[in-house]
């Protein structure tokens, strides 16, 4: 049997923590705030089923990447962290070169935890920074200042091999220069990753019903575009260009864990909330489990996993979410796999057209990648190659 397309891309497990001290007002991810203190020894375990449960679906592989994403997993304690570590590494090979990260609110408290979260294993954290603009942070509801975050991004320096963080552009009020000399700033502490995401209004968020009211406005598309085209700018000319459409890194220090989502690879989900991609046999499998936390630990309690929804992908399927995730990628796709993946080619005179309008570029190596005009209007380019 030919192996799935997918095998020799690499193997990750997502562990989503969905718990959070407060909910900011432009997250729709699945996070949650409690105001009683949340069981980690019975969520722990209920992780920890969940993770021999998949590994029994999918057994022998080898782990190159970690993440504990969220929610805010900075909140777990360190013992949770390195207990749940020791479950992936009971229940598969890890690499020893894997990459482990860890998502960080750069809170002073949760900054003192660190230091716990190397012994545990994290070799990488991602820190929720957001802003490097007081006012601005109390608007996207974040609970730590500019100093804060900024000695927050010393301390994981000292302590991680790498580290990254997030900032949102395209905030209301935002100029070119005030973004200019923001994203300087940011860069000037000689970090190796950032991820720069572009402000959306997400529907059910509190953001959504501001801008509905009136009382949220953003930049207009056009004046978003300068931001964007700005930011390639900057990133390029301090050596940290752009590897995905919102991802920036020197050479070498790509986020591994999202490389392999976009590369289209294969990876557990646990927790509530959490999805996967597992291949079994010569099919792929789309899981995603309960996302009320609560809900989810009854379940994983009674019947050892949280999956709700488990989808067998047809070819075709396959086929588009392996453009949706590459072509977000500089280095863009091997048209082989998408072959490999649907059985067909992609049409040649839809590739055609998208490289004369300067959409689309063909490499020396046979890849295709989205041009940097491309990628402000990816959707479209993307849709229009799936048809």
């Amino acid at each position: 049997m030919i192996d799935h397309p997918t095998r020799d891309v690499g193997f990750g497990v997502y562990v989503h923590w969905p718990f959070c001290a407060s909910k900011c007002p432009y997250c729709d991810f699945n996070s949650h705030v409690r105001h009683q203190p949340v069981d980690q020894e019975r969520f722990l375990a209920a992780f920890r089923r969940e993770i021999a449960h998949t590994a029994a679906r999918i057994p022998g592989r080898t782990v190159s990447s970690i993440f504990f994403g969220g929610g805010t997993p900075s909140l777990m304690k360190p013992e949770t962290v390195g207990a749940l570590l020791d479950a992936i590494g009971g229940a598969w090979a890890v690499d020893p070169n894997a990459e482990v990260t860890l998502e960080a609110n750069p809170t002073s408290v949760e900054a003192e935890r660190f230091r716990g979260y190397r012994a545990a294993g994290i070799n990488r954290v991602s820190l929720g920074v957001q802003a490097l603009n007081d006012h601005d942070l109390r608007r996207l509801g974040r609970m730590h200042s500019v100093d804060e975050a900024l000695a927050a991004v010393k301390i994981a320096a000292s302590i991680f091999e790498r580290y990254s963080y997030d900032l949102i552009y395209a905030r209301p009020d935002q100029t070119p220069e005030t973004w200019k000399a923001e994203l300087e700033r940011a860069i000037s502490y000689a970090v190796e990753h950032l991820s720069l995401y572009q402000l959306t209004i997400e529907p059910g968020t509190w953001f959504e019903r501001l801008h509905q009211a009136g009382k949220l406005v953003v930049p207009s598309d056009d004046e978003a575009r300068v931001l964007y085209d700005l930011t390639q700018e900057i990133c390029e000319k301090h050596g940290l260009p752009a590897y995905e459409v919102s991802n920036h890194a020197r050479p070498g220090a790509e986020s591994r864990h999202n490389l392999l989502y976009w590369r289209y690879g294969e990876y557990a989900g646990i927790g509530p909330g959490a999805h996967g991609r597992l291949v079994t046999g010569n099919a792929r499998l789309a899981t995603s489990t309960e996302k009320h936390p609560e809900t989810w630990l009854a379940q994983v309690e009674r019947d050892g996993h949280g999956i709700i929804e488990e989808e067998v992908l047809a070819s075709e399927s396959e086929g588009d979410e392996f453009l949706l995730m590459g072509l977000r990628l500089k280095e863009g796709i091997d048209p082989a796999r998408y072959t490999a993946f649907t059985g067909r080619m992609l049409d040649a005179k839809r590739v055609h057209s998208l490289q004369e309008q300067g959409m689309l570029a063909q490499r020396s190596d046979a890849r295709l990648s989205v041009t940097r005009e491309g990628f402000p209007v990816l959707n479209a380019v993307i849709a229009e190659l799936a048809v």
